[in-house]
């Protein structure tokens, strides 16, 4: 075993140890130097977010606007950035078929992650959710293609009901999520799903198995609310990405409408960044 096998077994050791009890936050970093400013602030582990990255990239946050090998890339960056564990959004798998998707679960966890998170959306308008047992096989091949490489990855398996517009989705995300857990998902999560009730539901459902919500808007229940309701982990998905793209966005608009610069007063100060990034 090398360095970064010993490196990956010992994140995985450390990630599945933070679902075991209690509650924590997973921040969604978009490039090497969000995850190391997040580690800097204390968190305990990260996630890679599919719409922050393909943002950087100029690219929509579509089922199949972000290639593979980019991807793959760019999870490999945010792994060797820090010493936290990192859980890769890895979106639907790349792929359609379950061997397909169990190969490409393999190059995820080459990458050195201590995570990784497979979705149920086919990213086709006319049907934008795999059918019920085809997604079951999708899981259950990730769950086998992980078992097969000898190092216990945490496998979390997304149901994207509500993202996708479906009008139950609670009823859907239910369903989906208890049989993704019988899969083999470690984890289960289902995006756009956050208010108490549904939240109370969701982990009543799949328990013991812990549960991920997302926390991506202003309004959403707070950690402490989360801990009560039985929530393992919070994520925020793009939500630190888009607000940084609102500072800049922001700053930017004013410079290019109104030739004035105020905008900047609230930029982070270079030595607070650079000072972070000495080695």
């Amino acid at each position: 075993m090398d360095d970064t096998d010993t490196a990956q077994v010992a994140a995985v050791r450390e990630f599945r140890r933070l679902h075991d009890s209690g509650t924590f936050v997973v921040p969604n970093p978009w490039d090497a130097g969000s995850a190391v400013y997040l580690q800097h602030l204390g968190f305990q582990a990260l996630a890679t977010t599919s719409a922050g990255f393909a943002f950087s990239k100029a690219w929509p946050d579509e089922v199949w606007a972000v290639p593979r090998d980019a991807m793959l890339g760019h999870v490999r960056e945010v792994v060797a950035a820090t010493e936290l564990p990192v859980s890769a959004d890895f979106q639907s798998g790349y792929a359609h078929e379950p061997a397909d998707v169990a190969a490409n679960v393999t190059l995820c966890v080459a990458t050195g992650v201590a995570g990784l998170s497979i979705e149920d959306a086919t990213g086709d308008a006319g049907q934008p959710l795999y059918e019920a047992e085809l997604a079951v096989e999708r899981v259950r091949a990730a769950r086998a293609a992980i078992d097969a490489g000898g190092v216990p990855v945490v496998l979390t398996a997304r149901c994207e009901a509500a993202l996708v517009g479906h009008p139950d989705p609670l009823r859907v995300a239910l369903d989906r999520l208890s049989a993704y857990a019988e899969a083999g998902a470690d984890c289960l999560y289902a995006p756009g799903l956050g208010a108490a009730r549904e939240v109370t539901a969701i982990v009543s459902a799949v328990a013991p198995r812990p549960v991920n919500v997302l926390a991506s808007s202003a309004d959403a229940l707070p950690v402490a609310r989360l801990a009560e309701l039985g929530v393992r982990r919070v994520s925020v998905g793009s939500a630190l990405a888009r607000a940084a793209w609102s500072g800049f966005i922001a700053a930017a608009r004013e410079i290019a409408e109104e030739g004035t610069f105020t905008g900047l007063s609230s930029a982070a100060s270079f030595a607070e960044l650079n000072g972070t990034f000495q080695v």
